[in-house]
């Protein structure tokens, strides 16, 4: 089969791989119909996250048509489903609690030691996203082997179209979860940093659990008019001190909560010295690769925050965060919830919703390509991100 395979900082490339095949007994294999370039994919693209080898098939966004089965699976041929970017057993302590992106299983235990060491415990598993989280294959292929299929994947009907649904796999229930993490109530004034696909459905999400108003902020033109698309007032962080706008669109206050929707790799320069100073010290510092994060978004949204407000954290983080304003945080008595997301839990009450047309999930993607095309699609994603705001990859096309 083709797919879309790892070889080193901002090299991918599409090789003939040979095609998965049942291992366990809960296994499916899926023929892949529609696929995404997801915003953590391009921490691969850039070299920031240890673990990934050359020849990993990458891609955790996809979804398609079951076309075999273990003996164990839950699924038919046939049937069209969308797969959970986290992989799960259902049957441990943590996917009991349903916190399935923790889960004790999926992640071989010949691979958790790494983690272990870094974090204390071992990470559960994720499709395409390094050897740190399983080094499972992922879905920017063909074919791909779905361990514990009667678990992960939502058989979707099929009057839905492939773009309706595929977010279900990934963006659209780490912006839902994001939300429900920032514990939103009626009237509440909510500012979402970065208007990448997450941050849009952050603010989509926000405003249907209760937010008077959402505040974005990002600097790409595009980003920001389809945040107020979707019923954000905006903030261009390059024209405009974020901090001291905050404080006077919330009279003096501060936003009821935040949420940090850029991750690792923030790499704007925000108005101020002290902001400068800190990003630039970042960016030398993961260049150089010694684990640190660009944590710019995380500190200006900790600063922002009103004094016993809520700060959610769907941005990936994977090493360590300098000049973190802990001070701030505990004086101002700040709650934080962060995580990667138990994608099972929301999604059937978010396919209800598609459904219902309560969600659009599809007024994001301005790019679709065959999957040959797919490293022209991670370049320009990454260095064209004001026009290239989703990118949605169809193999056999």
């Amino acid at each position: 089969m083709r797919a879309l395979t790892y070889h080193g900082t901002k090299d991918v490339r599409v090789d003939t791989v040979p095609d998965p095949e049942i291992i366990n007994p809960r296994d499916a294999v899926i023929k892949i119909t529609s696929t995404a370039i997801c915003g953590s994919d391009l921490h691969l693209y850039d070299g920031v996250i240890p673990g990934t080898l050359n020849g990993d098939i990458l891609g955790h966004e996809f979804m398609g048509e079951v076309v075999e089965t273990g003996p164990k699976s839950t699924l038919k041929k046939g049937q069209r489903v969308v797969v959970p970017f986290t992989i799960s057993c259902g049957k441990c302590y943590f996917c009991e609690k349903q916190q399935f992106s923790a889960c004790d299983n999926a992640n071989p235990a010949e691979k958790q030691d790494m983690t272990e060491q870094l974090y204390g415990h071992a990470v559960g598993g994720l499709f395409g996203y390094s050897h740190l989280t399983g080094g499972f294959s992922g879905g920017q292929a063909e074919y791909v082997r779905v361990p514990y299929s009667d678990v992960g994947p939502i058989v979707v009907p099929d009057h839905l179209d492939d773009d309706k649904v595929l977010f279900l796999s990934d963006i659209l229930p780490t912006g839902w979860m994001a939300a429900d993490n920032a514990d939103i109530e009626e009237g509440d004034t909510v500012a979402v940093w970065g208007c990448g696909p997450v941050g849009l459905f952050c603010i989509q999400s926000a405003l249907l659990m209760g937010a008077d108003r959402v505040i974005a902020i990002d600097h790409y033109s595009r980003r920001l008019e389809l945040a107020r698309q979707a019923g954000a007032q905006v903030i261009d962080f390059k024209q405009t001190n974020v901090t001291e706008a905050l404080m006077e669109m919330t009279g003096g206050i501060g936003p009821d909560a935040v949420i940090d929707a850029v991750g690792m790799e923030s790499h704007g320069f925000s108005l101020g010295d002290q902001a400068q100073a800190f990003n630039l010290a970042d960016t030398i510092k993961q260049k150089v690769g010694i684990g640190a994060d660009r944590g710019g978004a995380l500190r200006e949204a900790i600063f922002a925050c009103r004094k016993g407000g809520r700060l959610s954290m769907p941005g990936v983080y994977g090493g360590f965060v300098d000049k973190f304003p802990l001070g701030a945080l505990m004086e101002k008595g700040i709650q934080i919830k962060s995580g990667q997301t138990h994608v099972q839990r929301y999604l059937n009450q978010l396919l209800r919703l598609i459904e219902e047309d309560k969600i659009d999930t599809t007024f994001m993607i301005s790019h679709r390509l065959p999957l040959e095309e797919a490293p022209k699609g991670y370049k320009n994603f990454k260095d064209n991100q004001n026009d290239w705001t989703k990118v949605v990859l169809k193999p056999g096309v």
